[in-house]
């Protein structure tokens, strides 16, 4: 099950990061097109800034997975730091158990309906002209929040198996005379 996880976790953010680089660069250069159409021609484009609207919101949905996978994510560590690396792990783990998985999985069972109808109708941008494919961005969100879930776990999985696993002990290189040649 643990490598199951960590084989989901790696996937799981290769995926989240191709996601943010690609939304990154889309956000990028639709602003710099922007303000070189805005200032230097005078000319502007509803598409564009939907474009740059869109591709921040997935950059920045997309960013949480990736941030739970390096374990970058905010603690408040008042107490914690001072106690044992054991309390650590199963605190983690309640905390996954308690607000992680349900937080995210109640974002994905409380936004399906207006996914389906998002889905449903081939949503737009509300602005007339705007780029079609809301439906496609607001996807973002549920999958993030799966994404979240299993870096969760494969986290709290590795914390576990890092804490309650048996040290290695240093092997002894085989001395000349149990070789057999003697």
């Amino acid at each position: 099950m643990v490598r199951f996880f960590e084989h989901a976790s790696r996937m799981a953010d290769r995926f989240a990061r191709a996601i943010c680089m690609l939304a990154a660069i889309v956000l990028v250069t639709s602003v710099l097109t922007i303000v070189v159409l805005r200032y230097g021609f005078g000319v502007g484009f509803i598409q564009l800034q939907n474009l740059a609207s869109y591709a921040f919101a997935v950059f920045m949905i997309f960013a949480l997975p990736v941030c739970m996978a390096q374990d970058g994510h905010v603690r408040v560590e008042v107490l914690s730091e001072r106690l044992s690396p054991r309390y650590r792990v199963w605190s983690e783990g309640l905390a996954l158990v308690l607000l992680l998985i349900p937080l995210f999985a109640l974002t994905i069972i409380s936004y399906w309906p207006n996914l389906s109808y998002s889905w449903s109708i081939r949503e737009r941008a509300l602005e007339t002209g705007g780029l079609p494919g809301i439906f496609l961005i607001k996807t973002a969100l549920p999958l993030a929040s799966f994404l979240m879930i299993i870096q969760g776990i494969a986290a709290f999985l590795r914390r576990r198996e890092a804490e309650y696993s048996a040290p290695s002990l240093p092997v002894d290189p085989p001395s000349p005379s149990s070789s057999g040649t003697g």
